[in-house]
């Protein structure tokens, strides 16, 4: 028994400095942990989008690491932002300063994004924003920090937009949420409309969140443009297109086009409402292995297919962990320059790079929602139309305002 006992003692001292050695060969950890916080819309319009399937997502990602980098153990933290700058401000600096978060992430709402950006500038932490779509976030407002992940409004309306009016479709009227994303994908949207020679007619911007878009529906049914484009996302949108059809828009001709539609809004539509639709698209579950094998794991857990953001966020984390494991470190710098150096291509992105401005540019799809008839299995809603490289949908750099942009 003593043997034992000298045996188990020992070898639990073996154990812990060969722990001990696997952490401390030359990996710079702060704080022995290394922590995500996941700051998204639980309760909210954008609560299916991203929310708690952001939440699982980051799971997933940590759990292919095995809970540990480096040896060092994974931690995540989660909030709901409420939409609100001033909320997503508060707990982000609490996390920072508190509870030691390396970096938050999701972030899914343009002002809640820009506020939390500033936040990790200013305490040397990092931003991932993979759930907001405004362009300055790396352009303009870009910061050495961050890095914005899936999509920004000008990819979305590049993709979106030209197409169709070359398609024939050649006069729009907007429908707009009132705040920073709203405002970006109506701006990116009316260029690439008139550069491909269509015309706007005209706008009407909402009050974000809204229910209500009875006033907005009439006038642009009145404006007789071959296209009415909704600018918001998440819930807004599918109330948009529902009040839409009650109102009998699409009954003379025109036509319902979303800026930013995702799986879910086609979900909660129904293929009967949604079916025909055309739209830019980040990311498919039924594309290939990889995306298929990803979203398995995310049914699991969730009871439903991943969003293209939730996708996203599932991609940035692990290429996060990845970069913090070729770093040796969690310094801030460090990540990103490692990150700046790989080649990403996993469940979410193809031909990913992450380029000076933070923007991660892959290839975008522009696909069409299945009618009932076409559709032979749960979830299977969309045909791929076109894949557009990354270097097409995404605006160059030689037109960025980003400081850390080399002229």
């Amino acid at each position: 028994m003593k043997f034992k006992r000298h045996t188990a003692v020992f070898l639990g001292v073996l154990a812990l400095a060969c722990g001990a050695q696997a952490q401390g060969s030359g990996a710079k950890i702060s704080d022995g942990v290394v922590r995500i916080g996941v700051l998204t819309d639980i309760s909210g319009p954008f609560m299916d989008n991203v929310g708690r399937g952001s939440i699982a997502a980051t799971e997933i990602a940590i759990e292919e690491f095995g809970g540990k980098v480096l040896g060092y153990p994974i931690e995540m933290v989660s909030a709901d932002h409420q939409n609100k700058a001033d909320i997503a401000s508060t707990k982000t600096r609490e996390w920072f300063d508190r509870d030691k978060v390396d970096t938050v992430t999701e972030l899914g709402n343009s002002a809640v994004a820009l506020a939390a950006m500033r936040i990790a500038q200013e305490k040397n932490r990092m931003s991932m924003v993979t759930g907001a779509g405004a362009v300055r976030i790396s352009d303009e407002d870009c910061t050495a920090n961050n890095v914005h992940w899936v999509y920004d409004t000008y990819a979305l309306a590049n993709v979106g937009t030209r197409s169709l009016v070359k398609r024939g479709v050649k006069t729009w009227y907007y429908l707009t949420a009132d705040y920073a994303f709203g405002h970006s994908l109506e701006a990116d949207g009316r260029k690439f409309i008139e550069e491909a020679g269509g015309q706007v007619l005209g706008a009407s911007r909402y009050p974000f969140p809204g229910n209500d878009f009875a006033s907005y529906i009439l006038k642009a049914k009145e404006s007789k443009a071959n296209a009415v484009a909704i600018a918001t996302a998440g819930l807004d949108l599918q109330n948009a297109i529902k009040q839409g059809r009650e109102f009998g828009l699409g009954a003379g001709g025109q036509a319902s086009v979303a800026l930013l539609m995702s799986i879910m809004d086609v979900h909660g539509l129904g293929l009967r409402n949604a079916g025909g639709m055309m739209f830019a698209e980040t990311f498919y579950w039924d594309l290939d292995d990889a995306s298929r094998q990803f979203a398995e794991r995310f049914f699991k857990k969730m009871k439903k297919m991943p969003t293209a953001l939730q996708a996203g966020q599932y991609s940035a984390v692990r290429t996060y962990l990845k970069a913090v494991e070729q770093a040796r470190s969690d310094e801030v710098g460090a990540v990103i320059q490692a990150m700046k150096g790989m080649q990403i291509n996993d469940a979410f992105a193809r031909n990913g790079v992450l380029r000076a401005d933070g923007k991660m540019v892959h290839d975008m799809y522009l696909v069409q929602v299945k009618t009932p008839a076409e559709s032979k299995k749960p979830w299977d809603y969309y045909k791929i139309v076109e894949t557009v490289a990354g270097k097409d949908a995404f605006a160059g750099l030689s037109d960025s305002k980003c400081s850390l942009v080399r002229k």
